[in-house]
């Protein structure tokens, strides 16, 4: 078989989708090494329609499953962009993992069991790519019990680990999630808080942009305090894991509530304070988990800010932040070459989920397999 696996991965933040192809050979570096990599914005209207989505509203299942093809069509594109760059052809390709678009995450939630919503058409994606597709990575862990999140951690293990050192993997997307991997080589995960969402939210509202490049704006603002500890005292940041949360919870709607009183803050001040709630809540965790003088490798769109990295850096010193780049994987690279690395854990009938990071009731297989 071979070992030609393509990955994709649209997160959180919704500013589009990132395809790798990734060697998983047992000779490949670290058993994964990216031989291409491509990015895709998401069109304004998908990704408008796919934000609403996160919330109750008209219709909705309609709309829904519209946008779920709509979203394949883009994912569809990235792969042929990826396999002409290169100069591989779908047949070369064991096959793709793709994550989908989370919309709703509420897992042990309303019945016991909860559920995680990903919009998703792989059985598209396969028919228009021509190629394997495996998605729906996360239900089975939270049909287990489990919070059917993070998954990244035994990637993160598997690229990053470190015999004898203890190592810190910080994933800043929309939400930032920490994978904590031991000196022992036990590994343990969770979501630390918000990453870009309510950063990316702030700076469209009020300078229409998608983001906050370099994360400029907030250098130009002053934090504030008062606001800063009002965020900080959302009970979520302060739960021990297994824990995971989303856009169900750091949404406009929860900024909202915590901006009453702060209507007159300049909304510079504001993004600072935004840009320091996300380093605080990361660098917090980072600190109770990590021993001094481990590394704390930074991937996704926030490594990518450099201010938001110097915030690390002031908060956590006993720890060494760096971007993923100078450990041979890409801030952009590192999710997606996860789900090429769990397609293949499937496909290869190898559990995907670490129990001790998703609290489910045991190792399971995750995915469900939509053949070429």
């Amino acid at each position: 078989m071979t070992n030609w696996y393509i990955g994709l991965m649209s997160g959180t933040s919704l500013d589009g989708v990132d395809a790798v192809l990734a060697d998983l050979s047992p000779d490949a570096p670290r058993a994964c090494r990216v031989a291409g990599h491509t990015s895709l914005p998401m069109p304004a209207p998908l990704r408008a329609e796919l934000l609403q989505l996160n919330t109750s509203g008209d219709n909705e299942l309609h709309r829904a499953a519209l946008a779920a093809n709509a979203l394949v069509r883009l994912y569809a594109q990235a792969v042929e962009q990826l396999l002409q760059r290169c100069s591989v052809t779908a047949g070369q390709v064991a096959a793709i993992g793709v994550h989908g678009q989370t919309v709703r995450h509420r897992p042990g939630q309303f019945d016991g069991t909860g559920y995680t919503l990903q919009l998703n058409n792989p059985a598209l994606l396969a028919e228009l790519t021509s190629i394997t597709t495996v998605a729906d990575f996360r239900s089975r862990d939270v049909a287990a019990g489990g919070q059917g999140a993070p998954l990244v951690p035994a990637f993160h293990q598997c690229v990053f680990g470190q015999a004898g050192r203890a190592v810190g993997v910080l994933n800043i997307g929309g939400i930032a999630n920490l994978s904590v991997l031991s000196a022992d080589g036990s590994v343990l995960g969770f979501d630390c808080g918000p990453g870009n969402a309510l950063m990316d939210y702030w700076v469209a509202r009020h300078r229409g942009a998608l983001y906050d490049e370099g994360g400029r704006w907030a250098a130009s603002g002053q934090v504030l305090p008062t606001l800063l500890a009002r965020l900080l005292a959302e009970p979520y940041l302060h739960q021990r894991p297994p824990k995971s949360t989303g856009r169900d919870l750091f949404n406009p709607d929860w900024l909202s509530r915590q901006l009453q009183g702060f209507e007159d803050a300049d909304p510079a001040d504001v993004q600072a304070t935004l840009a320091q709630l996300t380093a605080r809540a990361s660098a917090d965790a980072a600190l109770a988990w990590l021993p001094a003088g481990s590394p704390l490798i930074v991937c996704g769109g926030g490594a990518l800010n450099q201010d938001l990295l110097q915030r690390l850096a002031e908060l956590a010193p006993q720890l060494g932040v760096q971007a993923s780049d100078s450990h041979g994987l890409a801030p952009l690279q590192v999710e997606a070459a996860a789900f090429a690395w769990l397609a293949r854990r499937c496909l290869q009938n190898q559990a995907g989920n670490l129990p001790q990071v998703t609290g489910a009731a045991g190792p399971r297989v995750l995915g469900a397999i939509y053949p070429r």
